[in-house]
């Protein structure tokens, strides 16, 4: 057994997920019915750059009067000293002009990337990139894991790791610089609509420590209010280093599993639990709670 927090408090927490309103392949109405059946009590849709799956989420819940309270949610992709960061935003208002003017900034800079991507395929004697990973994306917001999805179709690569060092990482054939908000310009729009500031899966950045701390400083500075300090797969002792830095920036601590599928090693709740020492986001923002259960057994939403 882990050195953790009381597990009832918070396995039910799982405040990462994707649907396919962004790179996930599992409709809302999908994820919502997949967290009830993982135990998942409080669920966050984080698509990227996108708010479009809270709604028939919601709706899928009301429906079939699932046992879930679904929180608001969004990943926003951010540029910071040449590192693309991704910011979480938990417990906004999705219709606020202040968030729907960014997003609406931030598709337009999605949709760019993603004809400069196909641009290079095209260049590599790989026509057709952008109709096929649109046609993947659907409605969804259009993101580099439609192109790997397509390039896999096409039998260039066998798995998205594969595909990614091959094609679509930064200096290989298919890699197109982003051209994203800035960090404050992220977290000031998650506070306009009213929401609180995470920084995603910081160990995934490959930043020395130090540079992680500049970072860390850097989020703080402009009002970021926690780190995602747990997910379903990490790598030894990356967990209590996180929960570390979360108490030394003062930094609430927030878990997710960034389930974008159904897959061996990562699902929705698996392995989220806080270490001791850290403050739970929705424990020092108390707007995030949980509501209790009315006498149907559903929950509010956020």
């Amino acid at each position: 057994m882990p050195d953790t927090l009381p597990t009832s408090a918070f396995s039910l927490y799982d405040l990462h997920s994707h649907t396919t309103a962004s790179d996930g392949l599992l409709t809302p109405a999908e994820l919502v019915t997949r967290a009830v059946a993982m135990r998942v009590g409080v669920l966050a849709i984080t698509d990227h750059d996108s708010v479009a799956g809270i709604a028939p989420a919601r709706a899928a819940i009301q429906r079939a009067q699932l046992p879930l309270q679904l929180m608001t949610g969004v990943e926003i992709s951010t540029l910071w000293e040449h590192h693309e960061i991704h910011i979480v935003g938990l417990g906004f208002d999705p219709q606020h002009p202040a968030m729907s003017a960014l997003l609406a900034e931030q598709r337009q800079r999605r949709q760019a990337r993603a004809v400069a991507i196909a641009g290079r395929l095209e260049k590599a004697r790989l026509p057709g990139a952008l109709a096929g990973a649109q046609a993947l994306a659907g409605d969804g917001a259009i993101t580099r894991g439609h192109f790997a999805r397509w390039l896999i179709a096409e039998g260039k690569a066998e798995t998205m790791a594969q595909v990614f060092k091959q094609y679509l990482a930064r200096g290989k054939t298919g890699y197109a610089p982003p051209q994203w908000c800035t960090i404050e310009q992220a977290i000031d729009a998650i506070h306009h609509s009213g929401g609180r500031a995470v920084l995603a899966h910081p160990g995934r950045y490959g930043l020395s420590g130090k540079w992680l701390k500049r970072l860390l400083t850097c989020f703080s500075d402009a009002g970021g209010e926690a780190l995602e300090v747990a997910q379903c797969q990490q790598p030894p002792n990356e967990r209590t280093q996180l929960a570390a830095l979360a108490h030394t920036f003062d930094l609430a601590a927030s878990q997710g599993s960034d389930f974008h599928m159904p897959c061996p090693w990562i699902e929705l709740g698996r392995k989220l639990w806080l270490p001791k020492g850290v403050e739970a986001i929705w424990s020092r923002y108390p707007a995030l709670q949980c509501a209790a259960p009315d006498a149907h057994g559903q929950r509010g939403d956020l």
